[in-house]
């Protein structure tokens, strides 16, 4: 097992390392290196070399020597699992339930013997199927954790606290006795998502100043939102778009990148793109500017299915697509986390797309922000459908 894994870390870093030759060979060629072709070699060499006859080592291991795991471990686990507070699903790459907790059973109101080899999807809102499948497989293939928005099917929903919306995080993990990664789904509620805590938390009955400070800032970045929607139209020319985009740079996020799409419908188009302020900010912003929207896989998803997307570290280089020269989005913008949030009306209909970017000496984002930036797209949608 210990093998396995650490030959799917090696597999991993390897695809990584492919991923980077392919963003350097669209670099001009004075920025090239010159070593590029040898290093490429060198990983051919170590694919044929190494990954190859060790992948066929351990297939002929788990033929010899498949034997389960002690059992009383075993128990251990499924009573954990079991007690756990949340919602907690094993799927496989296709959605399929493998087993699902006591929380996961009242959440989507299924007995376990039935949800069993059933696809969770069917319990979610059509507009949150496709997208819930797609990341589920992109982690089953090895590509990273991730979290997302979903919506429950309508009738599951408890109405009266919270209109279905919930967060899920996916990870990747090999349970004894499966043959290929399974995917392991955390679901939470939006409204119950915790502020920001710190590494111990405070005392029963007491304030957690952490969190209060967390709450202060989210609030105040609402507060700001707000007023800067309630302005007047046409001040400085600006869009409601623009202006919730000038309230989220810098403060929120690194940077802004905001898609719109035509009042009648249609593909989007990129109205505004807020870099950091440093003296190559500019070039990248260009380029990033001069991309269309619908080259972009987790942009286009969003408009699409009307679902936020929250990754920390993202695995593909190319989830925002890649600019004219080639060279992905997330390696020119120097992203470590990202928040990709459709602007949806009341009636489902997506008016438009923020993506939130964050780069590696700043803390990523958290579920409490994913969640309050989810309330304020609301509010931006309203504005640009009436603007």
């Amino acid at each position: 097992m210990a093998e396995a894994e650490d030959y799917g870390v090696e597999l991993t870093d390897f695809r990584k390392r492919v991923a980077e030759l392919r963003a350097t060979r669209a670099l001009p060629d004075g920025a090239r290196p010159a070593t590029t072709l040898d290093a490429a070699l060198f990983e051919l060499q170590y694919a044929s070399d190494v990954l190859w006859p060790r992948l066929e080592q351990l297939a002929a291991d788990q033929r010899k020597n498949s034997r389960s795991a002690d059992p009383k471990e075993q128990q251990l686990l499924r009573a954990v699992f079991q007690r756990l507070p949340l919602p907690v699903l094993l799927l496989d790459g296709e959605s399929v339930v493998n087993r699902l907790n006591f929380a996961a059973s009242q959440l989507f109101g299924l007995r376990a013997g039935y949800a069993a080899g059933r696809s969770i999807t069917a319990s979610l809102a059509h507009p949150s199927r496709a997208v819930f499948r797609g990341q589920v497989a992109a982690v089953a293939r090895n590509e990273g954790s991730r979290s997302l928005s979903v919506e429950l099917m309508r009738g599951l929903a408890d109405e009266s606290a919270h209109p279905g919306r919930l967060w899920v995080t996916l990870t990747a993990v090999r349970p004894p006795g499966h043959r290929r990664t399974a995917v392991l789904a955390v679901f939470q509620h939006t409204a119950r998502l915790p502020g920001p805590r710190p590494a111990g938390d405070a005392p029963a009955g007491r304030p957690d100043p952490a969190g209060v400070s967390g709450h202060v800032v989210l609030m105040d970045l609402l507060d700001d939102m707000t007023a800067a929607l309630l302005d007047a139209p046409g001040r400085r020319g600006a869009s409601p778009l623009e202006r919730a985009a000038r309230v989220l740079h810098g403060r929120f996020a690194d940077w802004v990148i905001a898609d719109r799409a035509d009042p009648g419908g249609g593909p989007l188009r990129r109205v505004a793109v807020l870099a950091p302020a440093d003296r190559a900010g500019g070039d990248r912003a260009a380029a990033v500017a001069a991309q269309d929207p619908a080259g972009a896989p987790l942009i286009r998803e969003a408009a699409g299915a009307g679902a936020s997307a929250l990754q920390i570290r993202p695995e593909d280089p190319f989830v925002l697509g890649e600019s004219a020269e080639g060279v992905p989005v997330l390696a020119l913008t120097e992203a470590a986390s990202l928040l990709c949030v459709p602007l949806r009306l009341p009636s489902g209909a997506v008016v438009g797309v923020l993506t939130l970017l964050r780069e590696g000496g700043r803390q990523a984002f958290e579920l409490a922000e994913a969640s309050a930036m989810e309330r304020m797209s609301r509010h931006v949608a309203l504005a640009c459908r009436s603007s």
